[in-house]
């Protein structure tokens, strides 16, 4: 069996839903120590990740990613065993089959090729959490703040996201949107319907205010990222009964902002809007991660060169979809890029990823270690 397609099974295997790593990072820990990385496990609360480092010198290049995964869900949905690690039809089905167990195979194969060829010119590390499905608050988060004190540099750093969308290395991610929540009380005065006038109705207040936020054109975006948009997800109010007239209105929103826009100018033009309206109101504000954006330079040009010579394909640059730990790691200056596998099937049911890809990724991986190394 192909080792990539070998130790993604036995990863694959591991029922680690988040925060729960399930014992998946000491398998990492005992394919990396025989090759000769220092490892440090660095617990936080119910959080577990994983340090591993090897060489003394020059550029820090960092494999990053994690080993928990969402929930799978109802199981007699799945054609096989969520966590039964099953090969079908040329696929491999399982939770995390996608994101990310088998990048994380493959950056761990992609290692042990590369270093049985040659020492490296440089260092090799791997940063892996169990808590990127999750809150993301002791995870990779914590250990970048530990790094950080002391005073250790990244360079370079690959994160296995999924990030093709048809074919292997069709897509990369070279950055992300930022990624900003509020949640928006709005207060009347609750009441009986059929006696407005002792009642102050928030609803009635809260439909022209959430016209204006919504109505706000923030940016035009840049090259990189499409415009800033916000995106009403949630709006509560009533007491359940047809006749009364609510207190007051909860309303959950989430920005997605390019780096034409930052998070201060966000919150002073909302707040602003909500003065003017003159309502009371209060809204407590949760800003998950900034924009980010790798420009060209080494690791792009090794990206890109390695897609091409394993697979043929010449990459698309994207800046879109969701967040990632990416944004804990590139603010600090290291070049970030997001590569992994097709993410068509990620937290769906019947989860999988190509067979043949793995042995591809873990190529383009070495490719990668081949030409900044």
């Amino acid at each position: 069996m192909n080792p990539t397609l070998s130790l993604a099974k036995t990863l694959i295997e591991r029922p680690s839903v988040t925060p729960d790593d399930a014992g998946c990072q000491d398998i990492l820990a005992e394919r990396l120590a025989a090759l000769g990385f220092k490892i440090e496990h660095l617990p936080f609360g119910e959080v577990r990740n994983l340090w591993a480092e090897i060489g003394s010198h020059g550029p820090l290049l960092v494999f990053a990613g994690h080993t928990d995964v969402v929930p799978s869900g109802p199981e007699e949905e799945w054609q096989s065993p969520p966590f039964s690690a099953t090969e079908r039809d040329g696929f491999l089905y399982g939770r995390g089959a996608a994101d990310m167990k088998s990048s994380l195979a493959a950056m761990v194969t992609a290692c042990e090729d590369f270093l049985a060829a040659r020492q490296p010119s440089g260092r090799i590390a791997f940063l892996i959490t169990s808590d990127e499905e999750g809150p993301a608050i002791d995870g990779t988060r914590k250990v970048m703040e530990t790094l950080l004190a002391r005073q250790l540099q990244i360079d370079y750093c690959v994160v296995g996201e999924p990030s093709s969308t048809d074919l292997l290395g069709d897509v990369i991610k070279i950055g992300r949107r930022g990624s900003l929540s509020a949640r928006l009380h709005i207060h009347g005065t609750e009441g009986h319907v059929a006696y407005p006038h002792l009642a102050d109705n928030p609803i009635h207040r809260a439909m022209p205010i959430l016209h204006s936020i919504t109505s706000v054109v923030w940016d035009q975006g840049n090259e990189a990222f499409p415009p800033t948009s916000l995106q009403i997800s949630n709006i509560r109010a009533g007491v359940g009964a047809n006749n009364v007239i609510p207190g007051v209105v909860e309303v959950d929103f989430n920005l997605r902002f390019s780096t034409e826009t930052t998070a201060a100018e966000i919150r002073r033009r909302i707040e602003t809007l909500l003065q003017e309206s003159g309502c009371r109101y209060d809204i407590d504000w949760h800003l998950s991660g900034e924009p980010f954006l790798t420009r060209s330079g080494e690791l792009l040009d090794a990206v890109s060169a390695s897609i091409q010579e394993v697979t043929g394909r010449t990459t698309e640059r994207s800046t879109a979809g969701g967040t990632s730990d990416g944004r804990f790691i590139a603010p600090t200056g290291a070049q970030l890029v997001e590569l992994g596998p097709c993410n068509a099937s990620i937290h769906k049911v019947n989860e999988s990823v190509r067979i043949a890809d793995l042995e591809d990724l873990s190529a383009i991986y070495r490719n990668i270690l081949e030409k900044l190394l």
